[in-house]
Order: structure tokens, then C-alpha cells, then sequence
């Protein structure tokens, strides 16, 4: 679960049963049922400077624990999770078996850049909000967290 910084109240949260959104401190949830190839996952960011914008890794439930499609990719909301923009440039686009955990996707203070680690020892990084991703290293162990400091 990730708290916005600038809005306290909004709250995200990405788990086996899908993506959900507060905006009341916790209070009530409200279920996200349409994000890209799916809303089954375990990471999330979310922008420091805007709470409606979050980020997401999309998989393919416990069966599999792999990208959906077999494509990894990653999905924006800017809207408080009415609409979703799906993003892979940069990223495996076949025979993707990367799983990212619950704290291996994070975003800096300016809400621009931000780096993702994998199980299967991948480490990305975005300068573009996620839009597009550089690929740091494929060989690493397995990746379990990820954050910027400072």
C-alpha cells in the first residue's frame, strides 16, 4: 500500500485480488477493474506530486505469476484510475518472466523517473514517468527492493 504524498488521504494498493483506491484516509475503497492486461500484480507507485497518478505492473494471476501476455509491461493511471495508459517501450516484449514484488517499482521526488527490479534479476529505469525504460542490468539476483534516496 503507498500513500500520496501531497494528498495523505489517497491510499493505493495492488494485491492478489486487484487494484484498489481510498480517498478518504483509508475509509472506503474503491475496486479498479479495467487497467491494461490486468489489475492482478503486487507493486505500485504512486507520483509524490499527484496522488491520482499511480503506477503498476501487470501479471498473470498465481498460476503463473508472469507478465501478461507474456509481455512486461507497465500501466499509468493520471486520473485517480479511470483510465489507463499501458506502456513497453524498452522493456522484454516475448517470453517475459519477470515478476515484480511489492517494493521493487519506485518514483523519485520529481514523479519523472523511476526504477523497477525483478525477480529474475532485471533492473529498469524510466526518465520519461514510465513511458519508456533503459535497461540497467539483466543479471543481478533476484531483486526484492527498489527506491530512491534523497
Amino acid at each position: 500500500m503507498v500513500q500520496g504524498v501531497n494528498d495523505p488521504d489517497t491510499f493505493w494498493v495492488q494485491h492478489h485480488k486487484g487494484i484498489f483506491v481510498s480517498r478518504d484516509g483509508a475509509e472506503s475503497w474503491r475496486e479498479i477493474t479495467k487497467a491494461g492486461p490486468s489489475t492482478f500484480g503486487f507493486t505500485v507507485a504512486v507520483d509524490p506530486l499527484d496522488a491520482a497518478t499511480a503506477w503498476f505492473v501487470p501479471a498473470i494471476k498465481d498460476e503463473k505469476r508472469i507478465p501478461a501476455d507474456g509481455r512486461m509491461v507497465v500501466t499509468r493511471t493520471r486520473d485517480g484510475g479511470k483510465t489507463f495508459e499501458t506502456f513497453g517501450a524498452g522493456l522484454p516484449d516475448s517470453h517475459a518472466y519477470h515478476l515484480v514484488y511489492r517494493h521493487c517499482l519506485d518514483v523519485d521526488g520529481s514523479g519523472k523517473r523511476l526504477a523497477m527490479g525483478s525477480t529474475t534479476g532485471g533492473l529498469w529505469v524510466s526518465e520519461s514517468a514510465g513511458e519508456s525504460w533503459t535497461c540497467i542490468s539483466r543479471d543481478l539476483p533476484p531483486i526484492h527492493c527498489v527506491r530512491f534516496v534523497g
